[in-house]
């Protein structure tokens, strides 16, 4: 049994949502996520597949991809998706993605 973050307590099925992703070839995804809920503190959580990321618009693989340094501004398909900032800041928040992992 899931347990939450926070408090620890147990967490049981509440709904679905879906939620948008960036894929490659400026494509958008649909993906079903399971909520959860928190029998203590009541507070929600959603199950990520690995393909995801938290609070990242880009599938999993786009990002590595960008951290590994295989994709950059000059590359085919991706010179401005995403855009050299989005790029910039992946790069500068490594560790924390990495960490998400």
């Amino acid at each position: 049994m899931p347990t939450c973050p926070r408090c620890g307590g147990e967490l049981k099925y509440y709904d679905r949502v879906q939620r948008i992703v960036r894929t490659k070839n400026r494509k958008t995804r649909r993906f079903p996520m399971r909520r959860l809920r928190c029998q203590e503190c009541r507070a929600l959580h959603r199950e990520l597949p690995e393909l995801i990321f938290p609070y990242k618009q880009y599938e999993a693989e786009v990002i590595i991809g960008v951290l590994e340094g295989l994709i950059t501004c000059e590359t085919l398909g991706f010179e401005d998706y995403p855009c050299e900032m989005t790029m910039i800041r992946w790069v500068a928040q490594e560790q924390q993605i990495l960490l998400w992992r």
